[in-house]
């Protein structure tokens, strides 16, 4: 069942849910929209999974204003999807910007409402490279989108879709996922991009405090496999997995593989251990 809720004065966004039992809420890629979870929401609800799809606002069905794409706005138009929905002991699950956000949102809400988090290709503790932090992308990656956005914004998501994967898909498959990216507004497509560019996560991972499993693809040429181990390292009581045959979207990559680690997650206590930072090896974290 689809509708809309109210965030913020004159700005609503589009949520999907589907099923019944506990709930796992999903944030979607940028420039994509919740239905990139579409086998998810087919297989999860037999399970017993309840499922919701938020579009972020600029995306899917979501209104687009000039602003509000900072990764605080986004943290909060969650939290009022979440205290709307009424939602306890969920699941946040968020996909690259999504995961990026994801995180934002258990540090700046305290985790509200949420029992275990998933962080799937996450774009973070920064998706560029910074001073004293060499492991994300180069800077002007990101301005090469921003300039693509503003000349040829079709064909900037033709050519990104190409790097999601590693094994890539069908003719079919490759259009399906281009016409989503078209499909988002222009502005939350270039504003999105500047938080991408500006915002820094890495003070905000010690933070959280939910069991957290770590997805990502060792292939990953859009978030580098490096920032899943800096992310596991910074995060206690964290797992990561491996998606060894996968680029940036492992859910698509590996998608059997995926399912069957999704499903574990979903299913394990949150009360049970996983991998703590303490448990790792002494590692000098990238200060902020």
């Amino acid at each position: 069942m689809g509708q809309y809720i109210q965030v913020e004065d004159k700005v609503k966004v589009y949520v999907e849910d589907i099923g019944e039992g506990t709930p796992v809420v999903f944030i979607h890629g940028w420039p994509l929209d919740y239905t990139m979870f579409e086998y998810q929401f087919m297989q999860l609800p037999r399970q017993g999974y309840r499922c919701i799809g938020i579009d972020l606002r600029g995306f899917g069905r979501s209104d687009s204003p000039w602003e509000g794409y900072s990764y605080n706005r986004l943290a909060d138009d969650i939290r009022a999807v979440i205290d709307e929905l009424k939602l306890d002991h969920a699941i946040l699950a968020g996909f690259s910007l999504g995961g990026a956000v994801a995180i934002r949102y258990m540090s700046r809400h305290a985790g509200h409402g949420i029992a275990k988090l998933l962080l799937m290709g996450a774009a973070a503790p920064s998706f560029i490279q910074r001073d004293h932090f060499p492991f994300g992308a180069p800077e002007e990656q990101i301005e090469k989108l921003m300039i693509a956005t503003l000349a040829d914004r079709p064909q900037m998501v033709a050519d990104f879709s190409k790097t999601f994967t590693d094994k890539g898909g069908s003719e079919s498959f490759e259009e399906w996922l281009q016409m989503h990216g078209v499909n988002a507004s222009a502005q939350g497509t270039l504003r999105a991009l500047e938080s991408l560019r500006d915002e820094d996560l890495r003070g905000d991972l010690a933070n959280i405090q939910v069991p957290t499993a770590i997805f990502h693809g060792e292939r990953d040429q859009i978030c580098s496999f490096e920032l899943a181990k800096l992310m596991n390292r910074g995060i206690a009581n964290s797992r990561l997995v491996v998606f060894e045959e996968s680029g940036h979207a492992m859910l698509f990559d590996e998608p059997d593989k995926f399912s069957e680690e999704l499903t574990g997650f979903l299913a394990a206590s949150p009360a049970s251990r996983s991998t703590s930072a303490s448990d790792l090896p002494t590692t000098t974290f990238p200060s902020v």
